[in-house]
């Protein structure tokens, strides 16, 4: 029994050696693998933020030539052009039977002399248009300062419809009045 015993603890002695022996190779082994799995990620961090940082540079360029050609049309918009007063409109609004009359001066702001020529050329055409418009509209459609402004545009627009030398950039009132 005796021999037994030494048998089963040399054999426990030799598993143990083996069993230390192993550990420490294991142990190395994941310690590498950890190494490397912590450097990858570390790496696609840093690509990442390379190439965010290009993204930024890349917008901040392309923000800058957006905004240098904001401040272009602002100063292109704040310049005045040619004033051409148009006579005095007197129409009566829609759905008042009459009984409500709107007058109106404006003056129109164009881009060029070229268009000027035109419009006095077809001042006939221009008068009749903004007749219908203003008669179409109703003390509702005028009363808001959305519906004088978009008046403006509808005038604007349907001016520039049959205009072909140039544009009209704006359309000022003078005077409006209805009672």
């Amino acid at each position: 029994m005796a021999e037994e015993n030494a048998a089963k603890d040399a054999a426990a002695q030799g598993a143990a050696s083996d069993s230390k022996g192993s550990k420490p190779i294991l142990l190395y082994a994941l310690v590498i693998i950890n190494m490397l799995v912590v450097g990858g990620v570390g790496a696609m961090i840093y690509l990442g933020k390379k190439k965010e940082a290009q993204h930024a540079t890349i917008d901040k360029v392309v923000e800058g030539e957006a905004q240098a050609q904001a401040e272009e049309k602002e100063k292109a918009d704040e310049f005045i052009g040619k004033m051409i007063p148009m006579e005095t409109f007197y129409v009566n609004l829609a759905g008042n039977r009459g009984n409500r009359l709107l007058k109106v001066n404006m003056e129109l702001e164009v881009e060029s002399e070229k268009v000027i020529e035109e419009i006095e050329k077809r001042k006939p055409q221009i008068r009749d248009i903004i007749i219908i418009i203003l008669s179409s509209k109703t003390f509702k459609d005028l009363e808001s300062r959305e519906g004088k402004e978009g008046l403006r545009d509808e005038i604007k627009d349907a001016v520039n419809s049959f205009l072909t030398k140039g544009r009209i950039k704006h359309v000022h009132f003078t005077e409006f009045i209805y009672n």
